[in-house]
């Protein structure tokens, strides 16, 4: 299939590519670098790393993922999702650990492509992604309360899980600044209002620069980026960890696991929404190799974690960008601010970053969607849902995946087992059906059984539970309405056929689908009961079951 080529997209859109494109696609890269650049600096100091880390992730990240991705338009850099995680991984192990738990997370990414599970992305709840883009929404928002009202801690204060930010901020609460709050307060009305009186210039970077015009000439007392961060300047350098161990990587695995599966599904999911927008198709493999080798590129040059960035990606399209040279563009134009307009950028005032970032949490938290699961959705869906909600807000995102999924599985597996069912016959009316039953008399001696759903481990024991008379001589069971037939319940089978052999009586089958039929034969089970005793439909099955009855009944 065409997504399914491990091709860079970029190759596959030069052969047609022309002059009118690229210098559209110019044009939308320098507007997504403008859009990308105060949003970089804010996830990486939300991140807890400098600004500079933020501006390096975009460039290296966004420039490789461009050239390498399996979409036209996606846009790759730091994202929200990540905050949370990558604040807590060098809060524990510095930039060394999150350095090596990235590169782990690449390398993990590479081989996910290689290996074409780009498609087992789909079988993520929508209600964990849901939950956990919800949650890491709050835990932003509580993140930044601290710098939008000018908070000041007592030094040693914890400050890394959700729940200890939350205590700080009470503790503190009487510590506020008027001044940062002021600040903060109108690059929030401006970036609520901007979007309403211009859509071509981004209401971050109005925010930003009336924020740097109040601190500036009104002499006010808030904190910027240069009064809170060290700015080294200068374009990123290749720096390879030092001392890496067996052990190291065995410490930093978790963490770069979670980082690929969120990876994975953020730029995957980005790819499917843009997709819709210019109504093409992306190559998810080849998007995975892209996303693992951007995200070993940023940690070797400095940068954090990255991933496709929905909003940027949308900013893209909505511009005229529809080549991965856009992102590139996008890339180069980012190196250029970097050099040029860095010791500016120093001056922002960090309540304008916490506006910046209440905007995102707010553009991911997809309340309306939450609420509405909430009202809708079956109740297994809900509490897998707040489940991991309140898991990524109360723990972390590691702990909110594994349990969602386990939790998901779990309520799946419960749930095709009570769709499973093994009744007495039904009399169907299907006048068209050649497998449907007619209203036949069915010999004293014989029984029939209906099977509906999967026969998985979950509802095995449901076959040891048909029950049978002494007079007994043959039992149907009727199995067009069963698609899969896995281990255990091929066990529960052998034992069934066994009690029945005991009890003189033997097992007709009807109708058996394709791979539980495959599974029988490989287990030995077809040879063990007889070919002969597998038959096509229900009305051969019966006058089959007749005749073994009959033969039965005169042997005795």
């Amino acid at each position: 299939m065409h997504k399914d080529k491990l091709k860079p997209m970029l190759f596959s859109t030069m052969k047609s590519y022309n002059g009118k494109q690229f210098v559209t696609d110019v044009i939308s890269g320098i507007i997504v670098a403008i859009i990308a650049l105060p949003l970089s600096i804010a996830l990486a100091l939300a991140s807890g790393v400098g600004p500079e880390e933020g501006i390096f992730t975009a460039i290296v990240a966004g420039f490789i993922i461009s050239f390498l991705g399996g979409s036209r338009v996606q846009i790759a850099g730091p994202t929200a999702a990540f905050a949370t995680i990558v604040a807590g991984i060098v809060a524990k192990n510095g930039m060394e650990g999150l350095m090596l738990a990235t590169i782990v997370a690449g390398v993990l990414l590479i081989l996910m492509g290689v290996c074409r599970l780009g498609g087992l992305i789909r079988f993520i709840p929508y209600t964990i992604t849901t939950g956990f883009t919800s949650g890491i929404a709050v835990t932003i928002l509580v993140g930044q309360i601290k710098d939008f009202m000018g908070l000041s801690y007592p030094e040693g204060t914890p400050t890394i899980e959700t729940v200890d930010k939350v205590k700080a901020i009470a503790n503190n609460i009487s510590t506020f600044n008027a001044s940062a709050l002021l600040v903060g307060a109108v690059s929030l009305a401006i970036l609520i209002v901007w979007p309403k009186i211009s859509e071509k210039i981004p209401g971050s970077l109005i925010a930003v620069i009336v924020g740097i015009l109040m601190v500036k000439f009104l002499n006010l007392p808030v904190k910027t980026i240069e009064s809170s961060f060290e700015i080294k300047g200068g374009l990123p350098t290749l720096h390879i960890p030092q001392n890496i161990s067996f052990q190291m990587i065995r410490e930093v695995f978790p963490d770069g696991f979670t980082i690929a599966i969120l990876a994975a599904i953020e730029s995957l999911l980005s790819c499917v929404v843009a997709d819709s927008m210019i109504n093409s198709h992306h190559r998810s493999n080849m998007e995975l190799i892209a996303q693992g080798c951007g995200n070993i590129g940023s940690a070797l040059f400095g940068g954090i974690p990255a991933t496709g960035a929905i909003a940027r990606t949308a900013a893209n399209i909505k511009n005229g960008g529809r080549t991965p040279i856009a992102g590139i563009i996008h890339a180069l134009v980012l190196i250029l601010v970097l050099v040029v307009l860095m010791p500016y950028a120093a001056l922002i005032p960090m309540p304008t970053i916490a506006a910046i970032l209440f905007m995102v949490a707010y553009n991911m938290c997809q309340w309306r969607t939450f609420v509405h699961l909430c009202k809708t959705a079956p109740k297994s869906d809900i509490i897998v849902l707040v489940t991991t909600f309140a898991l990524t807000v109360v723990f972390d995102l590691v702990v909110a995946i594994e349990i969602g999924m386990l939790m998901a599985v779990l309520l799946f597996m419960k749930r095709m087992s009570e769709e499973s069912q093994i009744t007495g016959w039904k009399r169907y009316d299907m006048e068209d059906d050649p497998d449907g039953t007619t209203l036949k008399p069915i010999p004293a001696n014989v029984r029939v059984y209906e099977i509906s759903g999967p026969m998985f481990f979950g509802d095995a024991d449901r076959i040891a539970a048909i029950s049978y008379k002494e007079t007994t001589k043959a039992i149907i069971l009727r199995m067009r309405g069963v698609p899969a037939l896995d281990a255990t319940a091929m066990h529960s089978l052998n034992q069934f056929h066994d009690k029945c052999k005991e009890q003189g009586i033997e097992l007709v089958f009807s109708h058996v689908n394709e791979q539980p039929m495959r599974t029988m034969e490989k287990d030995g089970f077809i040879e063990k009961v007889g070919k002969e005793h597998f038959r096509p439909h229900i009305d051969d099955a019966i006058a089959w079951a007749g005749k073994v009855a009959e033969r039965k009944t005169s042997e005795e």
